[in-house]
C-alpha cells in the first residue's frame, strides 16, 4: 500500500555575529536595529550597553554654570547675581557684572593662555589670573574740565613752532631746522627748513596730543579707538572717529592730526574715547587672531554683513589700521542670511550660512582672501554641532550630519532615517562623534554617538545637552535642569542606576513571498549578576511585543529560548535589558511554509 509522501518543510539558519548599529530605514541589513537605547560601539562587533555615567561635578550653590572649557583641565563660567565668574581649579574669579541674562550658555574661546566668554566680552588670564576684566573700555572727559589738543611729534613731544601763517619766512635769516606752519591751503602742512638742501620739507605725518585728566590711563599704546565729541571745527574731521594711539601717559594721548590755523586749542564740552570690540554673533580663534562674524545692526546700529579680525596677538584691539601686517581687519561679504556658525579647520577661519561656507585663506590683512561656497551649511540654533574627528569636521546641516574634509561636505547620517532634528550640540572624543539633537516632531532631545572609525550610529537616551567638553578621557556635558556638569563615561565615580538598554530590529522576513515562523533562537550572551534580559516578538506588525523569554546569567553561556511557532509573514524581535550585558551572536531557525 502506498502512502501519501510528506515533504520536509524548508528551514533555514540565521547566524548574526556582527551587530552593525542604528538604522532608521524601512530596510536595514540583517544585524542592523531600527530602534535602540543606551547601546555602544565600544565593544563592536558585540552587542553591549553603554556605561554608567559619572556624577556631578561639584559646583558652589545658587551658581549656574553656562560654559565650559579644556585649560589644562576642566574649567567653567557661572552666573550668580548679575555677576559672572570664572572657575579653575576649584578657585572662583569675578569677571565683573553682566547684562546677559545668566541662563544663558556662554562661547568661551581659548587664545594663548587667555580665555575670551562671549557675549559678556569679558576675558582672564589663566596664568596671571590679576589680569581679567572687559575687553571694551570707555574714557568720558569730567564735566567742565579743559581738553587740549596740542601739535607733537609721535612721541608726544611737542613741537616748537617758530612761525604761523600763509607767507613763507624769509630763508636768508632763518636757522636750520625752522618750523613754519603753512596756512596758505588747506588742509594746512608743517613745514621744516634745511640749509643744506635750501628746501622746505613737509613733515609727513602730524600728529596731536590730547590732553586730560586720566585721559591715557585705560589705554594702551598702539590701541584702536573711537573719539567722539570734539567740537572744534578744525579738529572735527580730522580727531573724530577710529584713530590709533601711537602713545600715551596716564593724562593724555597722542593721534594723528593737524589743527588748521593754530598749534595748540581748548574745548571744555566732554570728549568719549572709546576701544571698542564689534558687536558679532560667533567669535573662533586663528593663527593668533579672534575672528567674528556679524549680519545685523552693528555698534553703531548700521546693518552689516561682515568678518573680522583683531589686532594680531591682541583681542582688544578691533580697529587698529597703520597699513602694517599685525593691524585689525574686515571685510563686507555678498552673501545672505544669518550667519550659523564658525570654527578653525585646518588653521583657516570658517563661517557658515545654512546655504554656504565663508573660508578665509592667507597671512596677513593684505593677503586675506573670502572664498564663498555654495553648500549644506549649518543649520540654524546648530553652531554648537561643529566639531573635529580625526581632522574631519562634523556639523549638523539642515538634512543631516555633514562631514567636511577641505572639498564638499558629504552627508554620513542616513542610518537616522527620515526624522527631522534640530538644536544639536556635538563633541568629539576618540574618533567618535557624540551629538545631542532634538526631534523636531516630538521635541524630545536624543543623544546619537556616531564611530567614525567604524562609520556606525548608536542611539542612547533623551540626554538633552547645554554644552560638551571633551578633555583627556573624559567628556563633560552641561545638563540643562537644574544646571549641572557631568560627565559621560564616569571615569572618577559613578551615580547613575544600572542602565536600561533595548535594542529593537527591523523587519524580518519580508524578503520571502511565504509565511515563516521561527522554532528556536539561541543567543550567546555574558550577562553580570544581578542584570536581566527580556525578549520580545512582534508578529506581522501588529504593534503588540509577546514576551519570549526572561534572561537572567551569571556567565558566558549559550541560551536556548523555545518559543512556540506561530505562522506569520513577518517578524520583530526586541532585547530590553538594565544592567551589563553582552551579546555575542544571535541564532535563528525558521522554518519557510506556504504562500497561505
Amino acid at each position: 500500500m502506498k502512502l501519501p509522501e510528506l515533504s520536509e518543510l524548508s528551514t533555514s539558519r540565521d547566524l548574526v555575529e556582527i551587530f552593525g548599529g542604528y538604522n532608521h530605514n524601512l530596510r536595514i541589513n540583517e544585524g542592523e536595529f531600527y530602534d535602540m537605547q543606551n547601546l555602544t560601539s565600544t565593544y563592536y562587533p558585540v552587542l553591549a550597553p553603554r556605561k554608567q555615567r559619572g556624577k556631578s561635578v561639584q559646583t558652589a550653590e545658587d551658581v549656574f554654570p553656562v560654559g565650559l572649557i579644556d585649560k589644562n583641565g576642566l574649567c567653567y563660567v557661572t552666573a550668580s547675581n548679575g555677576r559672572l565668574y570664572f572657575v579653575m581649579e576649584g578657585e572662583s574669579y569675578d569677571l565683573g557684572e553682566t547684562l546677559v541674562d545668566h541662563k544663558t550658555t556662554r562661547s568661551l574661546t581659548s587664545m594663548g593662555a587667555y580665555v575670551i566668554v562671549m557675549p559678556d566680552k569679558k576675558y582672564i588670564n589663566t596664568l596671571d589670573t590679576q589680569d581679567r576684566g572687559e575687553i571694551e573700555t570707555t574714557y568720558q572727559s569730567p564735566e567742565g574740565v579743559a581738553i587740549t589738543f596740542t601739535l607733537c611729534k609721535m612721541d608726544g613731544t611737542e613741537y616748537k613752532v617758530d612761525k604761523t601763517g600763509p607767507d613763507e619766512p624769509d630763508t636768508e635769516t632763518i636757522a636750520n631746522g625752522y618750523t613754519w606752519l603753512d596756512t596758505s591751503q588747506t588742509p594746512n602742512s608743517l613745514k621744516q627748513y634745511s640749509k643744506d638742501s635750501g628746501m622746505w620739507s613737509a613733515v609727513a605725518t602730524t600728529y596731536l596730543k590730547i590732553g586730560c585728566q586720566g585721559i591715557g590711563e585705560k589705554f594702551e599704546q598702539y590701541d584702536g579707538v573711537d573719539i567722539s565729541g570734539v567740537t572744534i571745527e578744525s579738529l572735527k574731521d580730522t580727531v573724530t572717529g577710529s584713530m590709533v594711539v601711537y602713545a600715551k601717559g596716564d593724562d593724555y594721548l597722542v593721534v594723528t592730526g593737524l589743527i588748521e590755523g593754530s598749534v595748540c586749542v581748548t574745548q571744555t564740552d566732554q570728549i568719549t574715547v572709546e576701544r571698542r570690540m564689534p558687536a558679532m554673533d560667533f567669535v573662533v580663534e586663528s593663527n593668533n587672531r579672534l575672528w567674528g562674524c556679524r549680519y545685523g545692526k552693528n555698534n553703531k546700529g548700521n546693518i552689516v554683513n561682515e568678518l573680522y579680525a583683531c589686532k594680531l596677538g591682541d583681542f582688544k584691539n578691533w580697529n587698529c589700521f597703520m597699513g602694517i601686517s599685525t593691524d585689525s581687519y574686515y571685510v563686507s561679504l555678498g552673501t545672505d542670511g544669518d550667519f550659523t556658525g564658525a570654527i578653525s579647520y585646518l588653521g583657516y577661519p570658517l563661517f557658515f550660512k545654512e546655504n554656504c561656507l565663508h573660508t578665509v585663506y592667507g597671512n596677513y590683512p593684505a593677503e586675506y582672501q573670502v572664498q564663498d561656497t555654495a553648500c549644506r551649511g549649518v543649520q540654524k540654533g546648530s553652531e554648537k554641532s561643529l566639531a573635529m574627528v580625526n581632522e574631519v569636521l562634523y556639523y549638523k546641516s539642515r538634512t543631516g550630519i555633514c562631514a567636511y574634509s577641505g572639498a564638499l561636505p558629504t552627508e554620513v547620517s542616513a542610518a537616522l532615517g527620515e526624522k527631522s532634528y534640530s538644536n544639536a550640540v556635538a563633541c568629539y572624543h576618540k574618533g567618535k562623534y557624540y551629538v545631542s539633537m532634538k526631534d523636531v516632531e516630538t521635541e524630545d532631545h536624543v543623544l546619537f554617538v556616531c564611530d567614525t572609525k567604524k562609520g556606525l550610529w548608536h542611539k542612547e537616551d533623551a540626554l538633552q545637552v547645554k554644552d560638551f567638553c571633551s578633555i583627556g578621557d573624559e567628556i563633560y556635558y552641561l545638563d540643562t535642569e537644574p544646571h549641572t556638569i557631568k560627565n559621560i563615561f564616569g571615569s572618577d565615580a559613578k551615580d547613575e542606576a544600572p542602565v536600561a538598554w533595548m535594542a529593537e530590529t527591523g523587519i524580518i522576513g519580508c524578503t520571502s513571498p511565504d509565511k515563516r515562523y521561527i522554532s528556536r533562537i539561541s543567543i550567546k550572551m555574558s550577562i553580570d549578576i544581578g542584570a536581566t534580559v527580556l525578549l520580545s516578538i512582534q508578529y506581522d506588525s501588529s504593534g503588540v511585543w509577546e514576551t519570549a523569554s526572561m534572561l537572567t546569567g551569571y556567565n558566558l553561556k549559550t541560551f536556548t529560548l523555545p518559543i512556540r511557532p506561530k505562522r506569520c509573514d513577518h517578524f520583530k524581535l526586541r532585547f530590553e535589558g538594565i544592567g551589563e550585558a553582552k551579546i555575542f551572536s544571535i541564532s535563528k531557525i525558521t522554518e519557510q511554509g506556504s504562500d497561505v
